[in-house]
């Protein structure tokens, strides 16, 4: 076995450094796939907003939607810098938590659709001017785009 084998062994273990360096790339992608959405989902919210404007729409449902787009972009954009920053190559302990706090996250991301969802049905009944309605939309989409990237990561990951 060469020393710089993806199957050398760790030194003074019988361990073999098999799955560190793949679950790190995993992680890698997840993290990109995250700013990719993150970054179409601004593009998308400012692109909508200067339609508008260009325009000269007054359009309540479009702009609470494009403003919910593009302001969760940026939340997300935040997170996932400050995520990937340093991420290190896993030990079976910490693989483990990363995994258990993505399942937890994508629950997340299941309740994120249920509460855009429901202020959508909610602005729908409710609110005369429709904007509960393009933001809960916008609320909705980026729950599932979520759940979708993070499933994708699960897979990756997951035993």
């Amino acid at each position: 076995m060469a020393a710089g084998s993806r199957w050398s062994r760790v030194p003074h273990t019988g361990v073999r450094r098999v799955w560190a360096d793949s679950f790190l790339r995993a992680e890698q992608q997840h993290a990109l796939l995250l700013l990719v959405w993150s970054a179409l989902s601004v593009l998308a919210g400012t692109a909508i907003a200067l339609l508008l404007v260009a325009q000269h729409r007054a359009s309540i449902l479009l702009a609470n939607f494009a403003k919910q787009l593009a302001l969760w972009g940026l939340v997300i954009a935040v997170v996932v810098a400050l995520e990937r920053h340093g991420l290190p190559l896993r030990d079976v302990a910490s693989a483990t938590r990363v995994e258990r706090l993505l399942w937890m996250r994508i629950g997340f991301d299941v309740g994120i659709v249920g509460m855009g969802t429901i202020l959508t049905v909610a602005g729908r009944r409710l609110a005369p001017g429709r904007g509960a309605v393009g933001a809960g939309i916008a609320i909705a989409v980026h729950g599932m785009a979520l759940f979708i990237v993070d499933a994708h990561f699960a897979s990756m990951v997951s035993r």
